[in-house]
């Protein structure tokens, strides 16, 4: 049986980690001719620093769409790369975090496989995706593959 994989979901925050994860996600599309969607996925920090008004929103826009870029790069001729975002914490749903976020967005898109990335320093507030990694791990129908 052979694993046939038409969508790589990888979520990203901007951190060095998640550029890692986002390569070995353009490796796995390239040798199974599958698209890639990244899910950009925005901390607690900064969703709260937004709603506030401490942090403004079109400069963590501007981030996003820079390093979504760099994903696109990323990925070999023929590899189409589609994007969404997500907030990684909710004050109104209890089981809305980074994990639940990233297995949402792959039923979503219908992914095959997601690369997860097992750490990350952004910001130091707290790990947005390593918090997700040991949830996809556990919890995901798809392959996972942790970096």
């Amino acid at each position: 049986m052979s694993l046939e994989v038409e969508t790589v979901l990888v979520p990203v925050d901007g951190s060095e980690a998640s550029a890692h994860a986002a390569e070995y996600a353009a490796a796995i599309a390239d040798r199974y001719g599958a698209d890639i969607h990244a899910l950009f996925v925005i901390g607690e920090t900064v969703a709260r620093g937004i709603e506030t008004g401490e942090v403004d929103e079109s400069a963590v826009a501007e981030d996003h769409q820079a390093f979504v870029a760099d994903v696109e790069a990323l990925a070999p001729e023929g590899v189409a790369v589609t994007t969404s975002t997500a907030n990684a914490f909710s004050t109104t749903r209890k089981l809305h975090h980074p994990g639940s976020v990233t297995l949402d967005a792959a039923a979503d898109v219908d992914a095959d496989f997601i690369v997860v990335p097992r750490s990350t320093d952004l910001d130091g507030s707290g790990n947005v995706l390593e918090k997700a990694a040991e949830y996809v791990l556990l919890y995901a129908s798809q392959p996972v593959l942790s970096v």
